[in-house]
């Protein structure tokens, strides 16, 4: 069975940095595609961005661009969420996804498989 577990979040002053792991197990990611997506209390889940799984082309969505970023290690199984210059609002439960397709989407219905997230607080 497909297991993605996130590792990473906690306390973070604003304006400090995080990165976020995404660990698969039991399969390989070679073939799959990740998103990221968070959720804040009371919102609905958020997608932040995704990369696809051959040409480790990402999108990140407008709302974190130039401070969030993606990237995948294969070798380690394992894609990374790279968060800089954080502020209040990025506080959520961070998840990431995956689904076996070349293409990637921050739209979180066109995923299979979901880590069980992992807590990123910003603030002072």
């Amino acid at each position: 069975q497909v297991q993605l577990v996130e590792s990473g979040g906690g306390l973070v002053q604003p304006g400090g940095s995080l990165r976020l792991s995404c660990a698969a197990s039991r399969f390989t990611l070679d073939y799959y595609a990740i998103g990221w997506f968070r959720q804040a209390p009371g919102k609905e889940r958020e997608g932040v961005g995704c990369i696809n799984s051959r040409k480790r082309i990402t999108y990140i969505t407008d709302s974190v661009k130039g401070r969030f970023t993606i990237s995948r290690d294969n070798a380690k199984n394992t894609v990374y969420l790279q968060m800089i210059s954080l502020k209040h609002e990025d506080t959520a439960v961070y998840y990431c996804a995956t689904v076996a397709s070349v293409g990637c989407t921050v739209v979180p219905d066109a995923y299979d498989y979901w880590g069980q997230g992992t807590q990123v607080t910003v603030s002072s």
